[in-house]
């Protein structure tokens, strides 16, 4: 059986595809650390990386608002001014939640690219209480503020759905 290598999406360059694939293994470090296999960074125009995060809003000690996007937007947040962020783009292992998608779009951050798509992520996780997952793409969420945030995703969903196989039993 020969597997379709789907061409990259307009506008995705190798340093989109290789900071995403830093998000993937920095899931991979959450899982291993005992967390939700989540990650995300901040990273400016030229791919330098502002901020980094897992998720931690794993229960019982847990916040659950501390998704890892919401981290590493906040915390480029307090790096940068609203017009430097605006020229970053937030790469999240799984497409940002629609909480997530708000905390980038007040964050000012003008760009997300994401690996696992929301549907995709449910089909892993199924009906697990720790991920009650919404049905909202965050594309949605960010058409419906005044100014725009560019998404590029999904992509690389076989990679970012690696750290989650065996997770969500």
């Amino acid at each position: 059986m020969t597997t379709a290598i789907k061409a990259p999406q307009q506008g995705v360059s190798q340093t989109d595809l290789e900071l995403l694939r830093e998000t993937i293994r920095l899931s991979e470090i959450s899982k291993q650390s005992g967390r939700h296999p989540f990650a995300a960074l901040v990273a400016d125009r030229d791919g330098n990386i502002i901020a980094t995060a897992g998720n931690n809003s794993m229960p019982p000690e847990g916040d659950p608002t501390q998704h890892a996007e919401l981290v590493a937007a906040a915390e480029a947040a307090k790096l940068l001014p609203p017009e430097a962020l605006a020229e970053c783009t937030l790469y999240s292992s799984a497409e940002p939640c629609c909480m997530c998608a708000g905390a980038i779009y007040w964050c000012n951050i003008g760009r997300v690219v994401y690996a696992l798509a929301e549907h995709s992520l449910l089909g892993l996780t199924g009906d697990h209480e720790e991920n009650p997952t919404f049905s909202l793409p965050c594309r949605e969420v960010f058409v419906r503020g005044q100014r725009g945030v560019e998404v590029l995703g999904p992509m690389l969903e076989a990679e970012a759905a690696v750290p989650h196989r065996g997770f969500w039993r």
